[in-house]
């Protein structure tokens, strides 16, 4: 299994040294960088890509809940405290796990563990319920925002993809089947093992391709009987 990187956000030592200690024990987690105050992780979070953060609640200048609110994109969280009340608001936004402090290396592993049945990309947070869905992209180590609504197709480059959007092209590293389950939309239908299409996107299909903007995409030999159920049920 990929590793999967991680950040602790944690103003006690005492508490990131423990975590720090089970991690050493987990080997699908990578440890980049230990902050004290969710300000300083801004950075890191803008620089690349986090699979995972370790978050305390009650932290200097930005508290913890309030810290996710302003993200555009999250990762998996798990939230570590020594406070309970905060643990319904907490998993209305989707956090991997609630780890009350003092909590043994039993618990920590059950936690991460959880990590391991969720896909590793990002889940996203919309700061306001009329804004647009969209997804932060890695583009030369820039993180690019794209709203899906704008995707027209996909095309796989091997390690890489290649976006089509209604207006670019995008090239980020991502197998093709990652970023279907990045963008988590049951719009985009794989058609192909090299093509994945936005349905609403679709002017034309026949059993062999299907046209979009002008442009044929093949249908796969191996697609071709989930792609006509799907295509003729819309």
């Amino acid at each position: 299994m990929k590793k999967l990187s991680c950040i602790i956000v944690e103003d006690e030592p005492i508490a990131t040294n423990i975590i720090k200690t089970y991690l050493e024990q987990i080997s699908f987690l990578e440890l980049e960088a230990t902050f004290t105050d969710a300000i300083s992780a801004l950075e890191i979070l803008n620089q690349k890509q986090i699979d995972v953060i370790f978050l305390d609640i009650h932290l200097p200048k930005l508290k913890g809940i309030d810290f996710l609110k302003t993200l555009s994109y999250l990762p998996k969280i798990i939230i570590t405290t020594a406070y309970e009340k905060y643990a319904l608001e907490g998993f209305e936004l989707e956090i991997t796990d609630y780890l009350l402090k003092p909590f043994s290396f039993e618990r920590f592993l059950k936690a991460v563990n959880r990590l391991q049945k969720i896909p590793a990309t990002h889940t996203f947070h919309n700061l306001s319920i009329n804004e647009r869905a969209h997804r932060f992209i890695n583009v030369n180590k820039k993180m690019v925002k794209i709203y899906i609504d704008e995707i027209v197709y996909v095309e796989s480059l091997k390690e890489y993809v290649k976006i089509y959007t209604s207006e670019k092209q995008i090239v980020t590293k991502f197998q093709l089947g990652e970023l279907e389950e990045f963008l988590n939309n049951n719009n985009f239908l794989r058609i192909h093992r090299s093509f994945l299409v936005a349905k609403n996107k679709i002017d034309s299909f026949t059993a062999e391709e299907v046209e979009i903007n002008g442009t044929s995409i093949p249908i796969g030999r191996t697609y071709s009987l989930l792609v006509k159920k799907e295509l003729e049920n819309i």
